[in-house]
């Protein structure tokens, strides 16, 4: 087994808490969400929402599995939260230590694979916009997608999606980061600008688009 991914500077007293439970996910075995759902039962309430939408974004990251659990619990550790029970602020600072761990093992994993685009092509085929709405779906009707009866079918739609285009379509549609933000998570994997960022992001907005005329999800 891998080594842990928390660093070894002090945990706050809520990230301790929530890394002792997260530890007895870590056994080797394969995982799914009901499991990981079922394992975290019973945490603090904000806890249960936050890590929940954690795992759940890690998975479309780097796929479903332990690799997720530990940046969940990187995510939790990390985040600066001075006050365990401000929802708000615990959600967006883990969201981005949850990023920021997840491209570094993108980077590692595929090498390349989260490399700029070369120039500005400008808007992508049948998107011109870099709203989610322009594909045609909500926020709030993705994350019934997600979660909902058609959610291994979408997991596969993102899983064949390049690196790319998957990682950006889930830090702009799942995590919320704007595209200034996401080219920023990205800089240290290439020259990435927001228009940069824009231009992949409707690519991954074409296909979704494309996904709900076919399939329907």
């Amino acid at each position: 087994m891998s080594e842990s991914l928390i660093p070894s500077k002090p945990v706050p007293e809520c990230g301790q808490v929530f890394t002792k439970r997260v530890q007895g996910l870590l056994d080797g075995q394969p995982k799914d969400d009901e499991t990981v759902a079922q394992a975290l039962k019973g945490m603090d309430e904000m806890f249960d929402l936050i890590a929940a939408g954690l795992y759940s974004l890690a998975s479309m990251l780097v796929g479903e599995g332990e690799d997720s659990i530990r940046l969940v619990e990187t995510a939790v550790a990390n985040a600066e939260v001075s006050e365990c029970w401000d929802a708000v602020v615990a959600r967006q600072s883990s969201r981005r230590a949850l990023a920021v761990a997840a491209l570094k093992t993108l980077a590692a994993r595929e090498p390349g694979s989260l490399a700029a685009p070369e120039g500005e092509a400008g808007p992508a085929g049948c998107i011109e916009d870099d709203e989610l709405e322009a594909a045609g779906v909500s926020a709030a009707e993705l994350e019934r997608m997600i979660a909902g009866p058609d959610r291994d079918r979408v997991r596969e739609w993102l899983a064949k999606l390049p690196t790319g285009v998957r990682t950006v379509f889930a830090l702009r549609a799942v995590a919320g980061f704007s595209a200034a933000e996401t080219a920023d998570l990205l800089a240290e994997f290439g020259a990435w600008t927001p228009n940069g960022v824009r231009e992949i992001f409707r690519q991954g907005l074409c296909s979704l688009a494309s996904q709900l005329v076919k399939n329907g999800f």
